[in-house]
C-alpha cells in the first residue's frame, strides 16, 4: 500500500478527530479537555506520553533507533474568545469560544500523522516527538515548553509545523525559505493628567488630548522614521478615556502592537516608544506608565528544511501546487522552535473564492484538505529519518 492510500484509509478518523476537538475549544492555558483528548489518543497508540508541560502541554514520543535523529512535529491547541457563527452540526459547545484559527485542524493532522507513522515505524530510524502546545494566541506557550526541556531528551534536530491558510488556494501547499512571519510585541500605556471642568481647560492637563497626540506621534515611526522598504507596523488597538461630555479626563489608557521582520528594529521598539511617549507627555505636562511586553521573534524557515518540505509537498499535491506564500505581519511562536533547531513552518492551503479569513466567527474549510497535511507530515518524517 502506498503512503497516499494508507493515509486515506484513516480519512474518517482524521476528520472526526477535528470535529471532536472543534466542539470543545478552550482559550489559552485552559486547554484541559483538549489536553485530555490528546493524551488518550496518544496512549491508545502506545506512545510514551508526557503531560502537564507549561500547564497543559503534551508530548508524545515514538522511538525506533535512539542513534537516529529526532524530528519534532508541533500543533497548537488553544482557541479564540469569540462566538461561533458557522452553523456547523459540530459547532462549539463552549459559549464565547471557537476554533477560528484552525488549531483543531492542526491537532487532527499531527494526531493523524501519529497513527500513520506508528504503522510505518519499521521504515525509519530515530525519534518522532509529537508536541501539542498551549496558548499560541497569547501569551505564548512555546517558550515555556522549551524552558521545561522539550527540545531535549532526546535533543531535537528538526522541527516542523503547519497552519491552515486561507491566503493559499485550496489544494495547494505554501512553503517559503527564510522570513515568513513578523516579530510581534504588545504595549500598554496609561497617560496621567489632571482632570477638571470641560469649560476650564486651562486648569487641567487633558489626558485624552495627550493620548491623541501620542497616537499620532507613534504613527510617525512607520511613516517617517522607518525605511519604507523594510515593513513595520505600529497599531493602537484600544483607547479609553473620559466619563462625561463636560469632564476633562485625568487619565487615558491605550494598548497596541508593534510588528517587524527586522531583529534590530524588534530590539529597538521599547526605546523608540519610550522616547516618543516621554517627549509628548513632558511637552504637555502629563505623566505616563508604559508596560512593553516583548512577544514572539520573527519566524524564519531554515533553507534545508524548506527544501525538504517543498519536495515532500510536491509528492502530495504536485509540483505546480506547491507555492510560495507571501510574508505576513502576523506572528507565531513556532518561531521559538525554529530558533532551537533546523525547521520549517508551512501553509496548508484552504483558500476559496467565497471563503472567510481566520479569526472570523464563520471560519471553516474543506476537511478533505487535512489529508494533504497528514501525508506531508509523514513524508517529511520518512525522508528525514530514513
Amino acid at each position: 500500500m502506498d503512503l497516499k492510500t494508507l493515509v486515506n484509509t484513516y480519512k474518517d478518523q482524521i476528520i472526526n478527530t477535528r470535529r471532536d476537538l472543534h466542539q470543545i475549544p478552550e482559550i489559552a492555558y485552559n486547554e484541559v479537555k483538549t489536553s485530555s483528548y490528546i493524551v488518550n489518543y496518544l496512549q491508545n497508540e502506545a506512545l510514551d506520553v508526557q503531560t502537564g508541560i507549561a500547564q497543559h502541554g503534551v508530548v508524545g514520543l515514538l522511538r525506533t533507533d535512539p542513534a537516529g535523529p529526532t524530528l519534532l512535529m508541533r500543533a497548537d491547541m488553544d482557541a479564540l474568545p469569540l462566538n461561533e457563527a458557522t452553523g456547523l452540526a459540530f459547532s462549539s459547545t463552549h459559549d464565547g469560544m471557537m476554533h477560528a484559527c484552525g488549531h483543531d485542524a492542526h491537532i487532527a493532522m499531527v494526531l493523524g500523522a501519529v497513527t500513520v507513522l506508528n504503522r510505518l515505524k519499521d521504515k525509519f530510524k530515530g525519534t518522532l516527538k509529537f508536541l501539542f502546545q498551549p496558548a499560541e494566541e497569547g501569551p505564548g506557550g512555546a517558550l515555556p515548553m522549551i524552558e521545561s526541556g522539550v527540545m531535549q531528551h532526546p535533543t531535537v534536530d528538526y522541527s516542523v509545523g503547519c497552519h491552515v491558510w486561507p491566503d493559499v488556494p485550496e489544494g495547494c501547499i505554501g512553503v517559503k525559505t527564510g522570513l515568513l512571519m513578523a516579530a510581534m510585541d504588545r504595549f500598554d500605556l496609561k497617560i496621567i493628567g489632571r482632570g477638571g471642568h470641560g469649560a476650564m481647560p486651562h486648569l487641567c492637563v487633558d489626558a485624552l488630548e495627550v493620548g491623541c497626540q501620542v497616537v499620532n506621534a507613534l504613527q510617525r515611526i512607520t511613516s517617517r522614521q522607518a525605511d519604507p522598504l523594510n515593513p513595520t507596523v505600529v497599531t493602537v488597538g484600544q483607547f479609553q478615556a473620559g466619563s462625561n461630555f463636560n469632564i476633562i479626563p485625568d487619565t487615558a489608557e491605550m494598548c497596541g502592537t508593534t510588528r517587524t521582520f527586522d531583529r534590530e528594529i524588534w530590539n529597538s521598539w521599547p526605546q523608540r516608544l519610550e522616547q516618543i511617549i516621554s517627549g509628548v507627555c513632558q511637552s504637555m505636562g502629563a505623566q505616563y506608565e508604559l508596560n512593553f511586553s516583548k512577544g514572539y521573534p520573527p519566524l524564519i524557515n531554515d533553507a534545508f528544511m524548506a527544501d525538504v518540505v517543498r519536495d515532500c509537498a510536491a509528492e502530495v499535491v504536485g509540483q505546480a501546487n506547491v507555492v510560495e506564500p507571501a510574508k505576513t505581519m502576523g506572528g507565531e511562536d513556532m518561531a521559538y522552535f525554529l530558533e532551537q533547531s533546523q525547521g520549517c513552518f508551512f501553509c496548508l492551503g484552504v483558500g476559496k473564492q467565497d471563503g472567510v479569513p481566520i479569526h472570523n466567527p464563520r471560519f471553516d474549510f474543506n476537511e478533505d484538505i487535512l489529508l494533504n497535511g497528514v501525508e506531508t507530515y509523514c513524508r517529511i518524517a520518512l525522508q528525514l529519518l530514513r
